[in-house]
């Protein structure tokens, strides 16, 4: 993997095909492997660009960093590869990273798919959750606590558990301290005043069954956007363009197409 330095950071990112770029931007403790299904579909028409984020997968770990690091750290790679005009794919976290992208270069983000997401936030989407449920987690460590709240994260579980099966075979697993910091980093954004800034043209997508950022919360950011589009996928939770990959991957191309 290709690699740049920006911000006080060394930063690892995939890059394949050709045409007009694309990025991809991962969700929390994940990294670029969780996209090889659109890396291989996407690359046969466009350039597709899937960084780690600082603090995850094989990019340099720190102590402490916020989601503006995230967006400027996107910027700088744009800025590295020298690309005035991309679209864009954020999931999740990289869905935040997104909007700030986007509120941030306007004028830069053509495209804009939303995926699994929401405005503003004073907690990470998982500790609001492991707060939600605390009286069932109580006592059980991180790996405990995720395995048991996964049903209320997602519907299509079989798709989910080999998915991350995959994606984890594909990238080194953070610490329990390094799943921390990465929370951390987006405690207390808040997009919801600046959204009317971005220019791109936008879908959103959301899952019935995600009880991290559940529907309303995607379609309170579809609202904020001007013209954008909202979309909710009946038989998904937390992980849209995973629980119903064939629908999603055809959305996304006929979207970005």
């Amino acid at each position: 993997m290709p690699v740049f330095e920006t911000n006080h950071s060394k930063l690892y990112y995939a890059d394949t095909g050709e045409g007009q770029p694309l990025l991809l931007l991962h969700g929390l403790s994940s990294s670029h492997a969780m996209f090889y299904r659109e890396i291989e579909f996407f690359k046969k028409k466009y350039r597709v660009i899937a960084p780690d984020a600082r603090g995850h997968g094989n990019s340099q770990k720190h102590e402490e960093y916020t989601l503006q690091d995230h967006i400027d750290d996107t910027v700088a790679l744009l800025d590295h590869l020298g690309l005035e005009s991309v679209y864009v794919i954020g999931v999740s976290m990289g869905s935040y990273i997104a909007q700030g992208l986007a509120i941030q270069e306007a004028d830069r983000i053509k495209k804009l798919i939303l995926v699994a997401t929401k405005p503003s936030g004073m907690k990470a989407s998982m500790e609001e959750l492991f707060d939600r449920y605390a009286d069932e987690l109580e006592g059980l460590g991180t790996i405990d606590k995720l395995s048991r709240a996964s049903k209320y994260m997602f519907h299509n579980h079989d798709s989910v558990n080999q998915w991350l099966k995959i994606t984890g075979e594909n990238s080194d697993q953070l610490t329990a301290r390094e799943q921390k910091v990465a929370s951390d980093a987006l405690k207390g954004f808040d997009f919801r005043m600046k959204l009317d800034k971005v220019k791109a043209e936008t879908l959103v997508i959301s899952g019935t069954h995600d009880g991290l950022n559940p529907p309303e919360k995607g379609r309170e950011t579809a609202v904020l956007i001007p013209d954008a589009t909202f979309m909710e996928f009946k038989n998904s939770g937390h992980a849209p363009n995973v629980e119903q990959e064939r629908l999603f991957l055809g959305i996304a191309d006929n979207f970005l197409d």
